[in-house]
C-alpha cells in the first residue's frame, strides 16, 4: 500500500501535522503545549459517532498513541493509566530524542488477523470429486453440509489441498505484516495479535505499510526537528534523491528548497552528493579489493536495512559489506564542514535511517531524520503554497549517478559506469536483490561462494529507496521523476577525485 492515500494514511498525516502545528506554536508555556498535545485525538475523532473503529474510544485511544509515537515516545503500557503526554518534558527539547525499539504495533489497532491458517472459502462447490479429501495427508478435509470443510486441529498446513482444488475455494490466510516481512520478525503474543521480535528486525518498515488496520507504526522526531528551528538553531537539510515527484509531478527542486527554507530550514543540500562519494569510493574499493582477490565480494551499505540483515542473519560476510560512509553520513560530514554548529535533517523515504543515524558504532553528523511523509504534514502545518515559489532546479549539488541511488539497482549500475570509467576493461560483475526475501536468498549464494567477484547491491525495499515507508506517491512515478532527473543531470558521473575535492 506504499503511495496509496489509504485511510490510515491520512489518519497519520492529520496526527503529524497536528503535532507540527504544536511545535511551531509551542512558547515558553509548556502546559499550553501539552493540552494541544492531549486534544489531538479529538480532532481526528471530532464527534461521538465512530469513523474507522467500532467505538469512538478505541479511535482515541489509538490516536493518543500515534501522537506518543509522533513525538518519539514510546507506547503508554496496558496494566495502568498514563496520560498521552506522560514523559512529555523528555521529549520536549531541540536536540534528538529517540526511546528505542523505533517499530512498534499498537495493541488497540490491532485486528489479530489469522496467520498461516488454511480454509475454505464460499467458492467451494461441494465437487464429487473431492480431490482436496483424497490429498490430505492427515484426514482434515471432510465434507459438511455439501461443502469442504478443514478441522484446524489436524490440519498441519501443507498446502496440498489448496494447489489440487479445482475452483480454487482452499486459501492461505496470513497476516498481510507477517506476509510483508522477509525475515520472519512477526510473531504473535498471547492473545493473537502481532508482535515484532525485535532480535530479527531491521526496521525496514514493510510491516508499518503493509497493515491495513494501521497497527504499525514508527517514532519520529519533527517535534525536536521543529523546537531546534524555533529556539534560533541553525538548522540545514540534506534531502535524498529520491524526493523527485514525492510533492507533485510538476513540483521542482527549486519550488522545495523554497519550501523547507519558509518551514525554517537555513539550507538544503542533495544527498546525492553523498551519493557520488559513495559511488567513486565503492568503484576504487572493488577493483582493489575484489578484482585483486582480497575479498570474494563486496556489499553495498547504503541501504540500512540490508546491512543490518547481513550482519544479523550472515556475520561472516561483514568484511565483505562496504566501509565506505552512507550517502547520508557522507553528505552530513560535508554540511558540517562548511557549518560546524548547524544541525542537519536528513530527509528522505527509509524509516530505518532513524536508526542508522543514531547508531553509536559510527559518528553519523545527522542529528534528525524525517521521511517524506513527515515533511508532507509540515508542509501542511506551515500552509505551503508551492505555486508561489519560482520553478527550477537550484541544487546542483549532484551527478545524475548518485541522483541514480534512488531506485533500484541504481547503486550498482553508479558504481559500474565509475569503474568502467577509471578502469577501463576491467570486468565488472554486478548483481542486485530487492526486498529482504531476495537480500536473504542473494547473501546464501554468496555465502556458498556462487557470488565471488561480484559487487552485490541489497535494497530492504521491494523497487528500492522510492519504494520505502516513507514515500508519498506511487512507486512507477517516484521511479520515473527520477529517471527524468538523471536523464537531465548536467554531470552524468562523480570525477574520480571526487574524495579528494571533498576533503579539502
Amino acid at each position: 500500500m506504499r503511495g496509496i492515500n489509504t485511510q490510515t494514511r491520512k489518519i497519520r498525516q492529520q496526527v503529524f501535522e497536528e503535532v507540527a502545528k504544536a511545535a511551531y506554536n509551542s512558547n515558553e508555556n509548556d502546559v499550553d503545549v501539552s493540552h494541544a498535545l492531549e486534544e489531538i485525538p479529538y480532532k481526528i475523532t471530532p464527534s461521538d459517532v465512530p469513523r474507522y473503529r467500532d467505538s469512538i474510544w478505541r479511535e482515541r485511544a489509538i490516536a493518543a498513541e500515534r501522537v506518543r509515537l509522533a513525538m518519539g515516545l514510546s507506547l503508554r503500557p496496558l496494566d495502568r493509566p498514563v496520560h498521552i503526554t506522560e514523559g512529555f518534558e523528555d521529549s520536549n527539547i531541540a536536540e534528538k530524542y529517540y526511546e528505542p525499539p523505533l517499530m512498534q504495533v499498537i495493541p488497540s489497532a490491532c485486528d489479530m488477523c489469522e496467520d498461516n491458517k488454511v480454509e475454505v472459502s464460499n467458492m467451494c462447490h461441494g465437487c464429487v470429486a473431492h480431490p482436496c479429501m483424497e490429498v490430505c495427508p492427515k484426514d482434515a478435509v471432510s465434507m459438511v453440509n455439501g461443502k469442504a470443510f478443514i478441522d484446524q486441529d489436524k490440519c498441519i498446513k501443507c498446502g496440498k489441498c489448496i494447489a489440487i482444488c479445482p475452483y480454487s475455494a482452499i486459501i492461505r490466510q496470513v497476516r498481510p505484516c507477517s506476509l510483508a516481512c522477509g525475515i520472519d520478525a512477526i510473531e504473535s503474543d498471547e492473545h493473537g495479535r502481532a508482535r515484532i521480535n525485535e532480535e530479527k528486525c531491521v526496521s525496514c518498515g514493510m510491516c508499518m505499510a503493509s497493515c491495513p488496520f494501521g497497527a504499525i507504526a514508527d517514532k519520529s522526531q519533527i517535534f525536536q526537528m521543529i523546537r531546534a528551528m524555533r529556539q534560533g538553531d541553525e538548522v540545514i537539510a540534506e534531502i535524498a534523491p529520491a524526493f523527485e515527484g514525492q510533492f507533485g509531478t510538476d513540483i521542482t527542486p527549486a519550488q522545495i528548497k523554497s519550501a523547507l527554507q519558509d518551514c525554517g530550514f537555513n539550507d538544503v543540500y542533495e544527498v546525492a552528493l553523498g551519493a557520488d562519494i559513495g559511488a567513486v569510493s565503492e568503484a576504487h574499493h572493488y577493483v582493489k579489493e575484489v578484482v585483486n582477490g582480497d575479498l570474494p565480494f563486496l556489499l553495498t551499505s547504503c541501504c540500512p536495512s540490508w546491512s543490518m540483515l547481513a550482519k544479523k542473519f550472515f556475520p561472516e560476510t561483514i568484511d565483505s559489506i562496504s566501509q565506505e560512509l552512507t550517502p547520508m553520513v557522507a553528505t552530513a560530514r560535508s554540511i558540517k564542514k562548511k557549518h560546524p554548529n548547524a544541525k542537519v535533517v536528513f530527509i528522505g523515504p527509509c524509516a530505518a535511517k532513524k536508526l542508522e543515524a543514531s547508531r553509536r558504532t559510527v559518528r553519523s553528523d545527522v542529528d534528525f531524520v524525517i521521511t517524506f511523509e513527515e515533511l508532507s504534514a509540515i508542509f501542511k502545518a506551515k500552509n505551503i503554497d508551492f505555486n508561489k515559489y519560482e520553478k527550477g532546479r537550484s541544487m546542483h549539488d549532484a551527478t545524475g549517478a548518485g541522483r541514480g541511488y534512488a531506485v533500484a539497482g541504481g547503486v550498482a549500475h553508479a558504481i559500474e559506469q565509475c569503474i568502467n570509467e577509471y578502469y577501463p576493461g576491467t570486468d565488472v560483475k554486478i548483481e542486485h536483490a530487492e526486498g529482504l526475501e531476495e537480500c536473504k536468498k542473494m547473501l546464501l549464494l554468496a555465502k556458498a561462494g556462487k557470488k565471488d567477484g561480484c559487487m552485490i547491491e541489497g535494497m530492504g525495499c521491494p523497487g528500492g529507496c522510492v519504494a520505502g515507508v516513507g514515500t508519498v506517491v506511487p512507486i512507477a512515478n517516484a521511479k520515473a521523476a527520477v529517471a527524468k532527473s538523471v536523464k537531465e543531470s548536467t554531470d552524468k558521473i562523480p570525477p574520480k577525485d571526487l574524495l579528494e575535492i571533498e576533503l579539502n
